[in-house]
């Protein structure tokens, strides 16, 4: 009886393409958090609040988690 593993099962299949979208989700958080860190001065600060403000909680989310955790 063999005990290899066959990658291209579908358990296996699914496990990967979790994987890849965990991967680009993290990658795309860190693209966001490298845009955001331009906005430093409290100017900046203020008018990007002013622009999160006219859009709802679920479409800023990432963002204000990401200027909060700098504060």
């Amino acid at each position: 009886m063999s005990s290899a593993i066959n990658l291209l099962s579908p358990p296996w299949i699914a496990i990967r393409s979790q994987l890849r979208e965990i991967f680009a989700d993290r990658s795309e958080h860190r693209v966001l958090e490298q845009e955001l860190a331009d906005y430093t001065s409290e100017k900046d600060l203020h008018d990007l609040g002013a622009i999160l403000d006219r859009h709802s909680d679920a479409e800023t989310g990432d963002i204000r988690r990401i200027l909060g955790a700098r504060s």
